[in-house]
Parts: C-alpha cells; structure tokens; sequence
C-alpha cells in the first residue's frame, strides 16, 4: 500500500452505546416514577414527626376551640351532663369582663418592658463580648450557658431568697448604703414591685440566649464596613446605627418575635412566685386562664380565654412573617 492510499483511508465511525431502552433518548416512564419517588423520601421521613406534632399539639389545639364553644364545668367533667353548645357566649363574657382587660394591658405591659430589657441588655452585653479577651469571653460564655440551663424552679427558689423579706439578701444590700433602711420590706406587697422583680427573674432567664445568638451575627459583620464607616468619620454610634444594626436586623427581629411569645405565655415565674396562688394583681393571661378553669372550674371560659391568647399571639406572629418578608424583598 502506498503512502498515499494510507492518508486516504478510511477511518470507521466509532460505535456508540445504545441508551437503554431504545436510542430515542426521552425519559421513560420509570425514570419519571423514580424521581416521584426520590421526591417523596423526604416527606416519609418527616411522617413520623409530623404525626407526633398532630397528636402532641394538634389535638389539644382541636379541643380547645371545641370547649370554648361549649358550657363546661364540673358536671360535665364527671359525667353527669353532656357539654352543651353554647355558641359565641363564652367569647361575650369574657371581652365583656374588664377584669379580663385588665389582665391583657397588664400581660402586655409585662412583656413589651421585659422584651426591651432583654434586647437591649442582651446587645450590650453581646457588643462587650466583642472588646475583651479571649478567655474572659469564655469565662462569661460560661456564666451564660449555665444560667440558661438552669432549671427554672430553681432560679424562682434562688430569687425568692434573693427578695426575701426578712432574709432577703438584696435587702441587706440595699440597707448598706445611708439613709436607707430596706430591712423587712416586702416586695411583693405591692403588685407593681412583685411584677418587676418577676420580670427581672424572666429578663434573666432570657438574656443568655439573646447574647450568644447577637454574638454569633456580630461575627458576621465585615470589618471592612466598619472601617469604612470610621474613616468617613462615623463615631461608634454611627458605626453601629449604620453598619451593625442593618445586618443584624433579620436577628433581631426573629429574636425579638420569640421574647414576645415567650413572655406573653409566662406561667411558672408567677405561679411558683406567689405559692401557686396569685394574687389579682398578679394575674397575666396565662395564670388568669388558669384561675378559670381550674380554680372556678369554668373550663369552657378558661378555653376561651387561652384562645384568645393564641389569636393574640398569631397577630405578633403575623407581623414577624411581614418583618421577614419586607427584610427578603430589601435583600
């Protein structure tokens, strides 16, 4: 064979696979029957959660709105009558009571001032964190996570003490300093007082967890910015007005939504405070739903009134999913 009849031969094409089930190339009906049922593993692992949650939460849920549509008190309790339907009359008493009014701006009051402790004592704290040493944050990391733990008959045992009347150790101290004498003050024979001092036990509980979940966006926040910030001759407060605050705005609004859900539904901290039973005074939403349905067995009035207390707080729920969403549409 000559040169030239070699550089003119023939290559044959290279062979390819047949794709299986035909050389078409279009997806078959299996393929589309396994990605159905890759799509629904996910939802087969949730099943069994999602079945506890029905049944954990969901059914408590379902006989609360059906009791407070119902008169029921002791008699139907133990059997001997059947619950009665009675309508919207349930809800006409209580919106028509002002002691229920009362105890909603007082449930309200206690929450939006403890809210505001919180954020604000937990920001500090979460800023100072910033500016020390390693091992001191550690050393408050610490002191943090272990009052956060604590459990909270505990901490209500610890500031029952702290609040005594006779042994009370805020009042020696207070004693200390002249011209004041606090030796034997009751605290809580005021209701005002008694209210603050279980709202410091609640802005206690609570700053913890605002502290480490700031601390952990503050690391998030470019040091370029800030730098920039300082350069254009931003102060530390324009720093962190104009820098700091933007970025973490989406954390604290999420922080903020579940302070407000938490200290709406404050129930142990009063009752265990005032020895299971609290004074009107001291009544907060929860406590007062308590009282009705369990002290006066008015359990259909008690419904009533914990689900007015849930409507309520689907409505600050409600205004965080907006939050969220303006914040989504901004970014």
């Amino acid at each position: 064979m000559s040169a030239a009849e070699t550089t003119t031969a023939k290559v044959p094409p290279a062979r390819r696979d047949p794709q299986p089930g035909g050389g078409s190339g279009k997806p078959k009906g299996p393929s589309r029957k396994r990605g159905a049922g890759q799509a629904a593993v996910p939802w087969a692992l949730l099943a069994p959660c999602l079945l506890a949650l029905a049944l954990v939460l969901g059914y408590p849920l379902v006989r609360l709105v059906t009791l407070s549509f119902q008169k029921f008190g002791q008699p139907q309790l133990w059997g001997f009558k059947d619950p009665e339907s009675v309508g919207f009359d349930n809800f006409t008493n209580v919106l028509s009571d002002s002691e229920f009014w009362t105890v909603v701006v007082r449930t309200v009051l206690f929450a939006f001032t403890a809210v505001v402790l919180t954020m604000v004592l937990g920001m500090l704290i979460a800023l100072l964190l910033q500016r020390v040493s390693g091992w001191v944050k550690t050393l408050v990391n610490i002191a943090l996570v272990a009052s956060w733990g604590m459990p909270i008959v505990v901490a209500i045992t610890i500031f029952k003490w702290m609040f005594d009347s006779d042994f009370g150790v805020l009042n020696w101290l207070l004693s200390q300093v002249p011209g004041v004498d606090m030796i034997g003050h009751n605290w809580f024979a005021s209701g005002t007082e008694g209210l603050a001092v279980i709202m410091l036990l609640v802005v206690w509980g609570a700053v913890p967890f605002v502290v480490i979940t700031l601390s952990a966006g503050l690391t998030q926040v470019p040091k370029e910015l800030e730098e920039a910030a300082r350069l254009d001759g931003a102060g530390s407060w324009g720093v962190f007005r104009h820098v700091t605050l933007p970025i973490l705005k989406p954390i604290i609004v999420m922080l903020a939504t579940l302070s407000v859900i938490w200290d709406m539904g404050v129930f142990p901290q009063v009752f265990v405070m005032r020895g299971n039973h609290p004074e009107p005074e001291f009544q907060l939403l929860t406590t007062y739903s308590y009282d009705k349905a369990f002290v006066v067995n008015d359990y259909s009035q008690g419904s009533a009134i914990a689900l007015l207390t849930v409507l309520l707080l689907l409505g600050v729920i409600a205004v965080y999913m907006r939050q969220m969403l303006k914040i989504g549409d901004v970014e």
